[in-house]
């Protein structure tokens, strides 16, 4: 699986400087991506054609919209084109979910993601050009959120409380570096738990471990600090 890093760096966006998202459908999920989102500090357009899912969002998002959209002039009204991600949660309207899709890679924007509900879809979604297919339920919508603005994870699983493990690709900017040298606990309360070098899994990881390109790094901590660690580099 490739990093969502890797998969915007393919769409010429950087995931570090990315600020602005549209998404559209607001069910369980869109409504969780969307307002996580926006507490991170990014600027999301919200847009259901249903009056009352976009009331109960207005007030969390920088702008919600009420439009129908399979409507390309409606979208390009609301702004859409200029937004740098467009994630389309559309449900269970499999017919409205594949046009959305198109519309938004017509109107240009670089990066598209959306949710499929059958394999089918998927093999649709893929075929006109969205750039990450996904099944996710409620609380996925916080996860995707969180791994479209820390760079370089490809994915993590909960530990405890706020506690989580990531699967990174390394930042060139540690490529070459021992694991003393780095001193996550020490600096960031994170600690390197496991690095996947080809077939080997490294354990026990020695200080004088250098990090190597190609490897994929299971580091333990929280998201706040795994995100100060990267924005540092």
């Amino acid at each position: 699986m490739k990093s969502l890093s890797y998969r915007l760096k393919r769409a010429g966006l950087d995931k570090s400087r990315l600020n602005s998202f549209a998404v559209i459908g607001l069910g369980r999920f869109g409504a969780s991506v969307a307002v996580t989102l926006e507490r991170m500090g990014f600027s999301v357009i919200a847009i259901d054609k249903d009056e009352n899912k976009v009331e109960e969002i207005k007030d969390y998002v920088s702008y919600a919209k009420v439009l129908d959209s399979t409507n390309i002039n409606a979208l390009r009204e609301a702004g859409v084109q200029n937004v740098d991600v467009v994630i389309v949660s559309i449900a269970h309207d499999i017919e409205a979910s594949v046009l959305t899709s198109l519309l938004v890679k017509e109107l240009g924007v670089k990066f598209v993601i959306a949710r499929a509900i059958s394999e089918p879809h998927e093999k649709i979604l893929d075929k006109i050009g969205v750039d990450l297919v996904v099944y996710p339920e409620r609380d996925m919508g916080v996860r995707l959120a969180q791994r479209l603005v820390v760079p370089n994870v490809i994915d993590y699983m909960e530990f405890y409380a706020n506690t989580k493990i990531f699967e990174l690709e390394p930042p060139e900017a540690i490529v070459g570096k021992t694991i003393q040298e780095l001193d996550l606990r020490k600096n960031y309360g994170l600690s390197i738990i496991a690095i996947q070098r080809g077939s080997e899994l490294i354990s026990g990881i020695s200080p004088s471990e250098r990090i190597q390109r190609g490897d994929i790094l299971y580091i333990i901590g929280s998201f706040e600090n795994l995100n100060k660690f990267l924005n540092k580099l």
